[in-house]
């Protein structure tokens, strides 16, 4: 006869820590307070805090990776890096769950969000000034909460990951405008052609230059994934509200549009036409 798992399985959890105990699942699942009575709020609420604690593994990866970088150890940052890519790809999926709600389903509910959106979302912020879109316009949304700014502060005083990166390749002799990195950038990265014939030399000749080059690849993965995810929510939001605006005062589809042509790494992107 086999073993029988359950009776082999430890089953007196009053004097050890037990799973529930280890991941707090008492308050991570007591955390839903739906509104109404919607069905579909449930899942709307789900949706979001699912999407911040995915965030939340996201900010530690790119603090871990950017350090990893500064201290020139590029295999473990590569690791790190990855896994960003595969967390975005994570909350691509659940734009599929969240297609599911129809206009129908979301106007029983929408309207006892308030003024809530998520273009309020303080790690979504820190996200994309880790990423080096620091537009410090969209700090607005924050300046009630005293450590949101505090954080977003933080942020700002140290290098993006590009930043971290072409700091790397100027350690490695390659010819970086020193302006770029001496310095956390104030704003989003603006193109540089110096920039670009840099990266055009490092896929000229991957054999001499195969560590940044597998750094330029990993960081195409990583925005790859990250448009998707805005395009993702431009799309999930135009069959959900259609044209509306969105219930944080924003111009809901045509903001998250205009979104969509942020380039993040712009060179690496403009390098393709030049090889």
């Amino acid at each position: 006869m086999p073993p029988d798992p359950v009776h082999e399985a430890e089953t007196d959890f009053r004097d050890r820590m037990s799973y529930g105990d280890y991941l707090l699942l008492g308050a991570l699942l007591d955390a839903q307070h739906p509104l109404t009575d919607a069905p579909d709020e449930m899942l709307f609420i789900i949706q979001h805090q699912t999407s911040e604690l995915w965030m939340k593994l996201m900010l530690t990866e790119l603090d871990a990776a950017r350090r990893a970088i500064a201290d020139d150890r590029a295999p473990e940052a590569f690791k790190m890096l990855a896994r960003v890519s595969r967390i975005l790809e994570q909350l691509n999926s659940a734009w599929d769950v969240l297609r599911t709600m129809t206009p129908s389903d979301y106007t029983t509910f929408r309207e006892r969000l308030g003024q809530s959106s998520g273009f309020q979302s303080l790690q979504y912020r820190l996200v994309e000034y880790a990423l080096g879109n620091r537009n410090r316009a969209t700090a607005k949304a924050h300046a009630h909460d005293a450590g949101a700014v505090a954080a977003l502060d933080a942020e700002l005083a140290r290098l993006t990951l590009y930043q971290e990166v072409l700091a790397f390749a100027a350690r490695r002799g390659m010819d970086v405008p020193a302006h770029l990195i001496d310095a956390p950038s104030a704003g989003p990265h603006a193109p540089d052609p110096r920039v670009q014939t840099m990266w055009a030399s490092v896929y000229r000749a991957t054999d001499r230059h195969w560590t940044l080059y597998e750094m330029a690849e990993k960081l195409v993965d990583l925005e790859d994934y990250f448009r998707r995810w805005r395009f993702n929510h431009v799309t999930t939001v135009e069959r959900i509200i259609g044209f509306k605006r969105g219930t944080g005062g924003t111009a809901g589809v045509e903001y998250l549009r205009r979104m969509l042509a942020v380039e993040l790494f712009p060179e690496l992107w403009h390098v393709r036409t030049d090889l």
